[in-house]
């Protein structure tokens, strides 16, 4: 069984990968679940541009700092706050879940690290797969099941969507548009709460965009994108008022 190289560092959520195969998982299945156990303490899951008019609603989006910047929803302010989620996975009230949280525990990688083909392949250590009692089999004989091909087509989109989302930031790399981000919160007491380490779209640079460059931006949709990205920021007070109301920190400081 081909497991990731030791020197290949794993993406979130992910404990190991191999390669899914008829030969050593011909028995296996898959299960559903309406438990993200493996989201509970994560705060920030990676998300791709077409999921930012859904995503708004519920996340600020914001984007990761560093090189090789990407988006990103905020489900809590501090690591390992995740506040719509409880501590066993459940999900008490509806919320957009990031396509990247609902492809685990499959994905699409490169086997050989100089090839451009991706195949299908499957974290072993998560308790949605293997030979389970009950669920959906992988494998139809040595071909793959309907199952495994709806499974396939979603990473497949997934990678279609994480490319046009390297497209979208290439935009606003281009323009010079991110800045480090940084929001403050005022509770009424003087200590307003800062929350850094983190870019976003910088508007004044926004505005002095020529306007052939936001014409085109408003007829391909990215424009659109960007202002979801602007307006999601309000929903910042919305998850730190959730981690108050869940006793999850930072603790607001009482008058004296």
């Amino acid at each position: 069984m081909a497991s990731a190289p030791d020197n290949v560092s794993l993406p979130l959520f992910y404990n190991d990968l191999v390669l899914l195969s008829s030969q050593e998982h011909g028995n296996w299945k898959s299960r559903a679940t309406d438990k993200a156990t493996w989201l509970a303490n994560v705060n920030t899951v990676p998300l791709t541009v077409e999921e930012f008019p859904l995503a708004q609603r519920n996340f600020p989006i914001v984007f990761t700092a560093g090189e090789n910047p990407f988006p990103i929803a905020l489900m809590g302010l501090n690591e390992g706050v995740n506040v719509f989620v409880e501590d066993d996975g459940n999900v008490p009230q509806p919320v957009y879940i990031p396509a990247y949280v609902r492809r685990y525990p499959f994905l699409l990688a490169r086997v050989q690290p100089d090839s451009e083909e991706m195949s299908l392949c499957v974290d072993p250590t998560s308790d949605l797969v293997g030979e389970l009692d009950e669920g959906q089999p992988l494998f139809d004989g040595n071909e793959p099941s309907e199952s495994c091909r709806s499974t396939l087509q979603f990473c497949e989109q997934f990678e279609i969507a994480g490319q046009k989302t390297a497209s979208f930031m290439a935009e606003l790399e281009k323009h010079n548009l991110l800045m480090d981000g940084e929001l403050n919160i005022d509770v009424g007491n003087g200590q307003p709460f800062n929350y850094r380490g983190f870019r976003m779209v910088d508007e004044n640079k926004l505005r002095e965009l020529r306007g052939d460059i936001l014409r085109n931006w408003n007829q391909s949709g990215l424009l659109a994108l960007i202002y979801a990205h602007l307006f999601s920021l309000d929903l910042v007070r919305d998850i730190f008022g959730r981690q108050v109301e869940q006793g999850k920190g930072p603790a607001v400081p009482q008058p004296v």
